[in-house]
């Protein structure tokens, strides 16, 4: 009976500890269920507060896109108006040169139109001299080809100014100059000197008149502003 009492123990023993087990594991189970709820619920709270964020980030980048759109036009048209007053600048200053209203210097060419030093016998001497045509056909193709500013003899001459010829002398708005005369010109030296060598141009039209023609790049030329005075 002793040996049985011993097996009965300890069956009884093992089946207590099943049963406490069994307890404690039916305890332990809701709370595990109700841990993993309310993280459940957290965790669904800070998905939705996520979204949110991100769809307020989204309408911020895009309000922020529409000021740097604004801000970009705004920039453009400052970088217009400038580039227009910068041109409106340049234009006015190019208008003073070649009214004769401020003084100029810079580089040029120098275009020296000279009588004809041999006239045949029985021929008008006339058809031998520079006329105010040949000086203004100059004028004319050195103006056409941006030349900034002009003068005969040193005389500046401006949008207004005459060229008279009066027998073997010309009047430059009413100053009297006797040849050779001595055409200056300011702008781009090598585009006005091409200018006037081109086949059948300026310099070849003044040279079948019998008109002695010399024309020379210069690297500084300066002039004095237009300050003649005509009622």
């Amino acid at each position: 009976m002793k040996g049985n009492h011993v097996i009965l123990s300890v069956i009884l023993i093992i089946t207590g500890f099943i049963v406490a087990l069994s307890y404690q594991f039916a305890n332990e189970t809701p709370n595990s269920q109700l841990i993993t709820e309310r993280q459940w619920k957290k965790e669904d709270e800070l998905r939705n507060q996520v979204l949110f964020e991100q769809s307020v980030n989204r309408n911020l980048a895009e309000e922020l896109r529409a000021i740097q759109a604004e801000i970009t036009a705004i920039e453009e048209e400052i970088a217009f108006q400038e580039r227009t007053y910068f041109n409106l600048v340049e234009d006015l200053d190019r208008l003073r040169m070649v009214t004769g209203a401020v003084g100029v210097k810079g580089p040029g060419i120098e275009v020296t139109l000279t009588d004809a030093h041999y006239v045949p016998d029985g021929e008008n001497p006339n058809f031998y001299i520079v006329h105010e045509f040949h000086i203004q056909t100059v004028i004319h193709e050195l103006l056409v080809t941006q030349a900034e500013a002009i003068a005969i003899n040193g005389q500046r001459i401006s949008h207004r100014s005459y060229i008279q010829c009066v027998g073997p002398v010309i009047r430059i708005d009413g100053n009297t100059s006797f040849a050779p005369f001595v055409i200056t010109a300011i702008g781009d030296a090598a585009k006005l000197h091409d200018s006037l060598h081109l086949p059948g141009g300026v310099r070849d039209q003044l040279l079948s008149d019998q008109i002695e023609v010399k024309i020379e790049k210069k690297d500084l030329i300066i002039m004095d502003p237009y300050l003649s005075e005509r009622g």
